[in-house]
């Protein structure tokens, strides 16, 4: 198969699980790769340039009930609780990324932004093709989004320095995943907006 588009059709921002605790001196539960803090800051540009070209953008936050009866099997490997309700990481961080009242907003139980949540009836109605990820992690909830959206048959690209895994190895094994699954899926803050700015001028 030929290498597809950077931006295919409709285009929609996944901004994934970019929560309060991204940047609070705050211990969320779950271990971070160095540079993870930096790379979130970096997912602002990712924003501003959807809203810029009016891109839809869709805000998921993963919480989890108070009693824990959510968590299901989550708690079973490395990571801690997290994302709890009324903790003060937990809510989407609103004001560091502009979310806006125009933006979409979604909570989720568990990893992928598909599973049990509205998300793919959203994305119908916005007649999505193509899915900008940024966000976290890497190797949880944004690789299991991204291959969902695969295997939607969705358009995929995740922006590498706007995501952050919970080690360096890791967050660099599930972008070469996803690159594996769709060539060209992943790139960077500067390449992912000079796309989106082409594809506006394109499309006018």
């Amino acid at each position: 198969m030929p290498r597809q588009p950077t931006i295919v059709g409709q285009a929609v921002l996944l901004v994934i699980d970019i929560q309060k605790s991204a940047f609070m001196d705050y211990k969320a539960g779950i271990p971070v790769m160095p540079g993870y803090h930096e790379n979130m800051e970096r997912a602002k540009r990712i924003v501003d340039a959807a809203h810029e070209a009016d891109i839809p953008i869709i805000f998921f936050q993963e919480i989890h009930r108070r009693n824990k009866i959510d968590y299901g099997r989550e708690l079973d490997g490395t990571e801690d609780i997290h994302c709890l309700e009324g903790e003060p990481g937990t809510p989407v961080a609103k004001e560091e990324m502009d979310m806006r009242p125009t933006d979409y907003f979604i909570h989720k139980r568990r990893y992928s932004v598909f599973f049990g949540t509205e998300t793919e009836i959203l994305l119908k109605g916005l007649k999505a093709k193509t899915l900008i990820m940024i966000g976290g992690m890497t190797d949880v909830c944004v690789h299991y989004s991204f291959a969902d959206g695969h295997q939607h048959d969705y358009y995929c690209r995740v922006v590498g320095d706007c995501v952050g895994g919970t080690s360096p190895e890791a967050h660099k094994a599930s972008l070469n995943a996803m690159e594996y699954l769709q060539e060209g899926a992943v790139l960077s803050a500067d390449e992912i907006i000079a796309a989106i700015s082409a594809h506006q001028v394109a499309a006018e």
